[in-house]
């Protein structure tokens, strides 16, 4: 029973050493959508090339997760048949998509003006257009 025990513990440690220590670092620049555009400029105005660089890296990451979650939307909204697509399962995941098409529009605008500011201070934008 010792050697079970030592397995089970020895497997739960790997696996929160790979849920917590392995996982991808996001970069420690914060989206937020719903941030006034004029004051995302003035902000921009202040940053380093550094800093808007990863402000516009934080924008695209945003912006390609939530375009994922539209595809698998799009995609369930697909297999619901013709007859049910005026249903409430098929209303609910337009409106869903409709919210998720609308945040990526508010980010993309966003993300415009980083992109826009780091170009024009000859930063290195490669990677970064969507």
């Amino acid at each position: 029973m010792k050697a079970y025990e030592r397995i089970v513990i020895f497997v739960v440690l790997v696996s929160l050493l790979v849920f917590f220590g392995c996982g991808k670092k996001s970069s420690s620049a914060k989206v937020d959508a719903s941030k006034p555009v004029a004051e995302v400029k003035a902000e921009a105005e202040k940053m380093d090339v550094s800093a808007l660089r990863a402000m516009a890296l934080s924008y695209k990451e945003a912006m390609l997760a939530k375009e994922s979650e539209i595809k698998k939307l799009t995609d369930q909204l697909k297999q619901i048949p013709l007859a049910q697509q005026l249903g409430d399962e098929a209303k609910g995941l337009q409106s869903e998509i409709k919210t998720l098409t609308d945040s990526v529009s508010d980010l993309l605008e966003r993300f415009t003006v980083y992109y826009d500011k780091l170009e024009a201070m000859g930063g290195d934008v490669s990677g970064l257009k969507t």
